[in-house]
């Protein structure tokens, strides 16, 4: 849902960022790597020490790049699928690495298995989400859509980690916005799945 609403707008804002890199010398598929780089090290490094309003600048900072070597590539004029599959694969350790980073800390100091549950029933629902999106394009169907989509993910529980680590709010703020991605997470699989399912039948 946000990829469609805030792609004009982080494109216009980012791309003197693009521009600016491209001048460096450096590439999308380096960008692409950095990002990862960064976001996995902030994860692993400060959420498992609970410093999450520190974790998510860290993260924050790094998530942009996932944004500037897709337009790196096309002030390039050099989009490829190459380039799709490395940002997508690159991805996925990303976000492992943020909920990942925060399981770490609830099944440590944070002390609540459920939280760890819940962080882990989150994970696995967001790459099975992806993953029926690729699948299905990979058999020539068609799966997007759904209400918890990445980037509706991650804007989410960056944005609510941050906020428990500035203001010090309790941890049942983060839970429940845990048991929310996790409800739109598995509606998002059911809608891929069925969507197929049709587009499958009519064969």
């Amino acid at each position: 849902m946000l990829d469609k609403y805030t792609r004009v707008y982080s494109t216009r804002i980012l791309t003197p960022a693009a521009r600016g890199m491209l001048r460096l010398g450096l590439g999308p598929d380096a960008v692409t790597v950095i990002g990862t780089l960064g976001v996995v090290a902030g994860a692993l490094i400060f959420y498992p020490q609970g410093e999450f309003l520190w974790g998510t600048l860290f993260i924050t900072a790094f998530v942009f790049f996932d944004n500037i070597d897709g337009i790196m590539a096309r002030l390039q004029g050099r989009t490829s699928k190459w380039g799709a599959f490395l940002d997508s694969t690159l991805d996925r350790f990303g976000d492992a690495a943020i909920f990942g980073g925060l399981a770490m800390w609830f099944a440590g100091d944070g002390h609540n298995l459920r939280m760890v549950a819940l962080l882990i029933a989150c994970l696995t629902l967001g790459a099975v989400v992806s993953y029926a999106k690729a699948r299905a394009e990979s058999l020539g169907y068609t799966a997007g859509g759904g209400i918890a989509e990445r980037a509706d993910r991650l804007v989410a529980i960056l944005l609510v980690t941050g906020l428990v680590g500035l203001l010090d709010l309790p941890v049942v703020v983060l839970e429940v916005l845990l048991w929310l991605l996790t409800a739109a997470s598995a509606w998002t699989v059911w809608h891929r799945v069925n969507t197929v399912r049709r587009q499958a039948a009519l064969e």
